[in-house]
């Protein structure tokens, strides 16, 4: 039979196959099976079956160490990062997700949160210069207004990723309302209580489309990602190749590098660059 994962928690997965979700597992100690999978699966018994194989994906959002990778969402249309101005912003995470996102080729939506709130204006200022990087940004309010954001949701498949604490469980309710019931189901079906909060889940939207729910995370790895792929996914970066003195430039303190004369005078930011020189320096002997 096929079906789609629509939650994960471990090595155990809900399938809906279309008649009705089954808990299923894989065989063995195979895993590599996200949130948002096609997969071909058999049916143990009552309610329970087994995952035969995954289907090719359309693209694949996961973040790494040096130790695991953590496999966010497949086979989705956009990313929706979330931000807010309390508790602390902290700009790398947001600059980590994007290149993760670019990487999977995965449009990203910057989603700032808690706009009721007035320390929100300063931190929308500063996140203007994202739209010249070809980066949406929208201003909502889990509280009270969330309808640009149902408006970019509407038929698409969206992962919700964002930092502990800036607000995705109160848009996640706002957006579907018997998400909190949905949660619950799930937390039965997987007979994990509060440990399924640490997963990925589907959830349909009212309008059409779905949500993938991840959960709120401090740092995000990229240690998958090599020197090649990390310059392409900065567009100012990109934008800039060929436009150095030497072609194998790698914008850290060469001369003539096109991507520091624009730093020096302003026309990219400086937080994102040295984002851009850390991760590289995690890559190669810099």
């Amino acid at each position: 039979m096929q079906g789609q994962v629509v939650a994960v928690h471990g090595r155990h997965f809900l399938v809906d196959g279309g008649d009705g979700v089954i808990e299923c597992v894989t065989r063995g100690k195979k895993g590599g099976v996200a949130c948002g999978d096609q997969v071909t699966f058999a049916s143990t018994s009552a309610g329970k079956g087994v995952i035969e194989a995954t289907e090719a994906r359309r693209n694949l959002l996961y973040r790494s160490d040096e130790f695991k990778s953590k496999l966010l969402a497949a086979n989705v249309d956009q990313a929706a990062i979330v931000v807010a101005a309390v508790p602390q912003f902290h700009e790398e995470l947001l600059i980590r997700c994007l290149v993760a996102c670019e990487v999977a080729d995965i449009p990203a939506l910057i989603v700032l949160n808690k706009a009721d709130l007035p320390e929100t204006a300063a931190l929308a200022s500063s996140l203007a210069p994202y739209a010249g990087l070809g980066y949406s940004l929208l201003l909502v309010s889990a509280k009270e207004d969330v309808a640009s954001l149902e408006q970019r949701l509407a038929g698409q498949t969206t992962i919700f990723v964002g930092a502990s604490g800036v607000g995705k469980s109160t848009l996640l309710n706002r957006l579907v309302p018997d998400a909190n019931a949905t949660t619950a189901a799930i937390s039965l079906a997987l007979d994990a209580g509060k440990h399924t909060t640490t997963h990925a889940r589907m959830f349909r939207l009212p309008g059409g489309g779905s949500l993938i729910d991840s959960p709120g995370m401090q740092e995000f790895g990229l240690k998958h990602l090599d020197q090649d792929s990390l310059m392409a996914a900065f567009p100012e970066i990109r934008e800039r190749h060929g436009q150095c003195r030497f072609y194998n430039c790698r914008h850290l303190k060469e001369p003539g590098c096109s991507v520091l004369e624009a730093a020096r005078d302003g026309s990219i930011l400086n937080s994102r660059l040295k984002v851009y020189h850390s991760l590289l320096a995690g890559i190669t002997s810099v």
